[in-house]
C-alpha cells in the first residue's frame, strides 16, 4: 500500500476507539473542545508514529490521550482562574454510541468535585472508577508506582463520596441545621432562616468579619440565593456547609459553625486560593 492507503487503514482503526477516547478526555477535562483538541492530539501521534509496531492500539491511544489531559490540567492550575463547571454536551454530528459515552455517570455534584482534585487524583480517579483502567498502567502516565496510583484514586473516590468524614451523632444534627438553612435560602423563606441562625451569628468572609446578627445574615443569604444556580451541601474542611455556583463556576463556599441548634458563625469562602486549598466533599444534588 502506498502513504495514502496506509494514512486510510489507521484513520479507520482509530476512528473505532475515537468515542471512547472522546469520553475520557471530557470527564477528566471537563471540556468539549478541550476534549476534542486531547483526542486530536492522539490522532496526530499516532499517524506519526504509524502502528505496525503498536500491540494494544487502544490502550497506547489511551495513555497518550490521558496525557495530554494530564498536561492540561496542570497547566489549567498554574492560572488563577479558580474552579469551573464543565461545559454541556453539544450532541451535533456525535453518533450515538459517543454521546451515551460522554454523558454518562456526569452530574453536578460530580462536576463541582472533580474540579477541586489535583491533577493526579482526577485522572487517575477517571481512569480507573469510570474507564477501569488498570493502576498499572495509570502509574505508567502519572509517573508513580502502582501502589501510589491506587492511593490517588482512593483519595479521590473519598472525597467524591464525601466518604472521609465519619459522621457522628453531632455533625449528623449539624448538617441537619445546615440542611435546614439551605433549604429556606432557596425557598426564600427569610423566617425558617432566623429560626436556623443565631440572633448573634457573625458572617466572615475569607477570614474578616463583614456582618453580624440573624438579620442580617439572613438577608444576605436570601440575596446570594437569586443569583445561584446551583448550590449543594457539602463539608468543607470538616464541617457542614454549602458550595455555591453561578454561571458555570463555583464561585463560593459556606463553612458553617454550629453551636447547640444555631449557626454562630458563616464562613465565606471566595477567594479562589482559598477555594482550591478548601478540604471539600460534596454531600449530593
Amino acid at each position: 500500500m502506498d502513504e495514502h492507503d496506509v494514512l486510510d487503514v489507521l484513520a479507520e482503526r482509530f476512528e473505532a476507539h475515537r468515542a471512547r477516547l472522546r469520553a475520557i478526555a471530557y470527564q477528566t477535562l471537563g471540556s468539549t473542545s478541550e476534549a476534542d483538541d486531547a483526542v486530536q492530539e492522539a490522532w496526530l501521534r499516532l499517524s506519526r508514529s504509524g502502528a505496525d509496531e503498536i500491540e494494544n492500539l487502544g490502550g497506547w491511544l489511551t495513555t497518550v490521550v490521558a496525557r495530554v489531559c494530564l498536561n492540561m490540567l496542570q497547566s489549567r492550575r498554574e492560572r488563577p482562574v479558580g474552579m469551573h463547571l464543565p461545559e454541556s454536551i453539544a450532541s451535533d454530528g456525535i453518533d450515538p454510541e459517543a454521546e451515551a459515552l460522554l454523558a454518562d455517570s456526569i452530574g453536578p455534584a460530580l462536576l463541582v468535585i472533580l474540579h477541586t482534585l489535583a491533577p493526579a487524583e482526577r485522572l487517575a480517579f477517571v481512569l480507573h472508577d469510570m474507564f477501569a483502567v488498570p493502576f498499572d498502567d495509570i502509574a505508567l502516565i502519572v509517573g508513580r508506582s502502582p501502589a501510589s496510583a491506587r492511593q490517588l484514586a482512593s483519595r479521590a473516590r473519598r472525597r467524591v463520596q464525601g466518604a472521609d468524614q465519619v459522621l457522628d451523632a453531632d455533625l449528623t444534627r449539624q448538617r441537619e441545621i445546615a440542611d435546614a438553612f439551605l433549604a429556606a435560602a432557596r425557598k426564600g423563606d427569610f423566617g425558617a432562616l432566623l429560626e436556623a441562625l443565631d440572633p448573634d451569628v457573625v458572617v466572615r468572609s475569607n477570614g474578616a468579619e463583614m456582618l453580624r446578627g440573624a438579620a442580617a445574615a439572613a438577608g444576605r443569604a436570601l440575596a446570594g440565593a437569586r443569583f445561584a444556580q446551583v448550590s449543594l451541601p457539602a463539608l468543607i474542611n470538616g464541617t457542614p456547609g454549602v458550595v455555591i455556583a453561578t454561571d458555570g463556576m463555583p464561585i463560593s463556599l459556606l463553612a458553617f459553625t454550629v453551636t447547640g441548634a444555631r449557626i454562630t458563625a458563616i464562613d465565606v469562602i471566595d477567594d479562589p486560593g482559598r477555594l482550591a486549598a478548601a478540604d471539600l466533599a460534596v454531600l449530593g444534588p
